[in-house]
């Protein structure tokens, strides 16, 4: 078997999943795991799948008539097995504040400077009540090296919270 993960994206529209899966299908692969998402109409997915040996190659070869059929562009990258980590803590972070440009990176910036890795982000706007604006919200799962401080964590980004003046909520996920 050989792993490959799939980046896909096109038009939004009924049956771009359901033809992913059929090449996969058609060519004994199995879906592994998966994140799919619609964003400014654009659906957008990153799919782990295991295909035998002998039918890789003609799995690859499918993928372009994808984009022919139903609009959806995929590319596929040899995925690397399972890697053997040291234990890490895990963190769940909600930030809530005026929407201004550079949240993520300031956010992003300091959980990098303590060696935290981002498993999972998800972000957007809205309205804020009674015409305040535009409001930014993000949540992410955020892993932190065995040997992390989490006091020196939470105080570099309780930093960031204070100089962006948003709100910041860390937890233990649950």
């Amino acid at each position: 078997m050989t792993t490959y993960v799939l980046t896909a994206i096109g038009d939004d529209r009924p049956g771009l999943v359901a033809a992913l899966a059929a090449a996969v299908g058609e060519h004994g692969g199995n879906w592994v795991d998966s994140q799919l998402a619609l964003l400014a109409g654009k659906f957008a997915g990153i799919v782990q799948v295991d295909l035998p040996d002998e039918q890789a190659q003609s799995f690859l070869d499918a993928l372009p008539a994808l984009a022919e059929e139903v609009g959806l562009s995929v590319d596929a990258a040899t995925g690397g097995g399972a890697v053997a980590e040291e234990p890490r803590a895990a963190l769940r972070l909600h930030l809530l504040g005026q929407d201004r440009t550079g949240m993520i990176r300031e956010v992003s910036s300091a959980l990098r400077s303590q060696g935290a890795t981002i498993d999972g982000l998800r972000s957007w706007t809205r309205e804020a009540p009674e015409g305040g604006g535009m409001l930014f919200e993000a949540e992410a799962e955020v892993r932190l090296p065995a040997d992390a401080d989490e006091d020196g964590i939470r105080g570099a980004l309780e930093q960031i919270a204070a100089e962006l003046m948003v709100d910041l909520e860390l937890d233990a996920p649950g």
